[in-house]
C-alpha cells in the first residue's frame, strides 16, 4: 500500500503525506562527517558494526556497546530478530494497527502473527486493551513485538502499561522486540525504554535515519540482552554482511553531537508545530484528529474521505487505515498522514483538501 500510494502521488502530482520520509535535509554535522569518511573508510566493516559506532550507540542508550549490533536500517534489524527468535509453530504477539513489515517478517520466519486491536474512540483516542493482550497469549507464543512511540497511532505507552506487559512476558517467558525508532520524536513525557524494565529479554531496535533525517542511509541497530549480540551478528553475516562503512563512521561522529547540541529538542519543537498546523487544518475541514504523543504521523477520520479518491481528486496522498490491519476491521474512514514535510507542503495539502471539501468530492 505504501508503494502504491507513492506511485499514485507521482502519477497525480500529489503532495505526499503518505510515506514517512522527511522533507528536510540531514543536519550539517552529519553531512560533514560523511564527507570526511568517504574516501577514507570505504571497505567492509565487521558484521556487528564498527566498534566506534557500537560504542557511540551504547553510550547514547546507556548500554554496553558490545551488546549492540549495527544493521542496514531498522527494517533489517526487525527481520534479523524474526529469524533469530521465532520459527515454525511459534506465535508472535503484536498490536493492531500493525506496522506493515511485522506481519510478513513473522511469516517468512515460519511463525504466526497474532494481532490484538487497540481501541479507538473519539473521546479517548487510541488506548491499549491489556486484558485482550493477556488473553491472546498461548503456549505457542514466543515473543511480544511492541512499538513505542507507535506508528501509526502516535501512542506512547505509559510506564504502568509497559510494566504490565513486562510482567506478562516474564510470566510466559517471552522475548520482547521493542521497536523504538521514534525514541527521540515525542511530544510531552519522554518514552520509557523497555530495556530499562526487562533488560534480560528485550531487544531494542533503533534508527539513525529517523533520528537524523536520513532515512535513505539505512543505518539502524539492535541493542541486545547481555551476551546475545554475537548470535544476532552471525545472522547478519549471511545476509547484507555489513552496513555501508562511511555512513557508520558518520553516524558514530554525529550521535554525540546531536545530543550535545540539542538537535533532538529542536526537531521535536519543529515537528510539534507542524503537527499542530496539520491537525488544526484538518479539524477546520471537519475531520476528527487523534493527535500523536510521538512519531511524525497523525491519524484522522472524516466522513466521505477515501485515500485513493484524495490522491486522485485533491492531489494529496495519505495511507488508508486498512493498510495497518490484518485480522480485524479497520475503523471506518481512518487515514494516516505524515507531518515530517515542509510547512509549505502541509499548507498546500490543506489548501487542496479545502477545495475538495467545498465541492464535496473525494468519496
Amino acid at each position: 500500500m505504501f508503494a502504491h500510494m507513492s506511485r499514485l502521488a507521482v502519477q497525480y502530482g500529489a503532495v505526499n503525506l503518505g510515506q514517512g520520509f522527511p522533507s528536510d535535509p540531514p543536519p550539517a554535522f552529519l553531512l560533514d562527517a560523511a564527507r570526511r569518511a568517504v574516501g577514507v573508510s570505504d571497505q567492509y566493516a565487521p558484521p556487528a558494526g564498527l566498534p566506534l559506532l557500537r560504542d557511540a550507540i551504547g553510550a547514547d542508550l546507556g548500554v554496553d556497546g558490545a551488546d549492540v549490533v549495527v544493521t542496514s536500517g531498522a527494517t533489517e534489524a526487525l527481520n534479523i530478530l524474526a529469524l533469530a527468535l521465532y520459527g515454525p509453530g511459534d506465535e508472535v504477539l503484536m498490536l493492531e494497527p500493525v506496522f506493515d513489515v511485522y506481519v510478513p517478517q513473522a511469516r517468512l520466519a515460519g511463525a504466526l502473527p497474532v494481532t490484538v486491536p487497540m481501541r479507538l474512540t473519539d473521546a479517548e483516542g487510541w488506548t491499549l486493551d491489556l486484558d485482550a493482550v493477556r488473553n491472546a497469549v498461548t503456549p505457542r507464543t514466543r515473543a511480544l513485538l511492541l512499538n513505542s512511540p507507535y506508528n501509526p497511532t502516535g501512542t506512547v505507552f505509559s510506564r504502568a502499561e509497559l510494566e504490565a506487559l513486562v510482567a506478562l512476558a516474564r510470566q510466559h517467558d517471552l522475548w520482547i522486540v521493542s521497536d523504538e525508532v521514534y525514541d527521540e520524536l515525542y511530544f510531552g513525557e519522554r518514552p520509557v525504554p523497555l530495556r530499562d524494565l526487562a533488560p534480560e529479554r528485550t531487544f531494542t531496535v533503533g534508527s539513525a535515519g529517523k533520528r537524523l533525517e536520513a532515512t535513505g542511509w539505512r543505518v539502524g541497530w539492535v541493542a541486545c540482552p547481555p551476551g546475545l549480540a554475537g548470535n544476532i551478528a552471525a545472522i547478519r553475516q549471511v545476509g547484507s554482511f555489513c552496513t555501508p562503512t562511511p555512513f557508520q563512521v558518520a553516524v558514530a561522529a554525529a550521535l554525540p553531537v546531536a545530543r550535545r547540541e540539542g538537535f533532538y529538542e529542536g526537531l521535536r519543537a519543529e515537528y510539534g508545530e507542524r503537527m499542530g498546523l496539520l491537525a488544526n487544518g484538518l479539524r477546520e475541514l471537519g475531520a476528527t484528529v487523534f493527535e500523536p504523543r510521538g512519531t511524525y504521523f497523525l491519524t484522522a477520520r472524516r466522513p466521505g474521505w477515501q485515500a485513493e479518491a484524495l490522491v486522485r481528486d485533491a492531489g494529496v496522498a495519505v495511507i488508508p487505515g486498512e493498510a495497518f490491519y490484518l485480522n480485524h476491521p479497520a475503523p471506518r474512514g481512518l487515514l494516516r498522514l505524515a507531518f515530517c514535510k515542509a510547512r509549505a507542503e502541509l499548507e498546500q495539502a490543506l489548501e487542496r483538501l479545502s477545495r475538495l471539501a467545498e465541492v464535496g468530492v473525494g468519496e
